[in-house]
């Protein structure tokens, strides 16, 4: 059974609870220029799945902070984030820990 996808702000921290999955993935699709406003920190420690869909759109979420002017970083990034990351061979700062 799917885990919905949630988040909620913490600060200048985006904290993401569920999967980062394409079934479940849209709302924060939908809403990642607002979410992303302010945000320096991406908790992934409450992720508990992630395919590629939801590594593009990490990516895309570090894009909408650098376009905002600020730096992202991720943690409690889990072994699979880190895995599907090397496989598609992104650089470090398209990812960053």
């Amino acid at each position: 059974m799917l885990q919905q996808l949630s988040w909620s702000r913490e600060g200048e921290t985006l904290k993401l609870t569920g999967e980062l999955d394409q079934d479940l993935l849209n709302p924060l699709w939908d809403a990642r220029l607002n979410a992303m406003q302010g945000v320096t920190l991406i908790d992934l420690s409450g992720v508990t799945r992630v395919d590629t869909a939801g590594i593009a759109l990490l990516v895309h979420l570090v894009a909408a902070g650098k376009k905002q002017g600020t730096q992202v970083a991720f943690t409690g990034m889990s072994d699979n984030v880190v895995t599907l990351a090397q496989l598609y061979n992104l650089p470090q700062d398209v990812l960053p820990r």
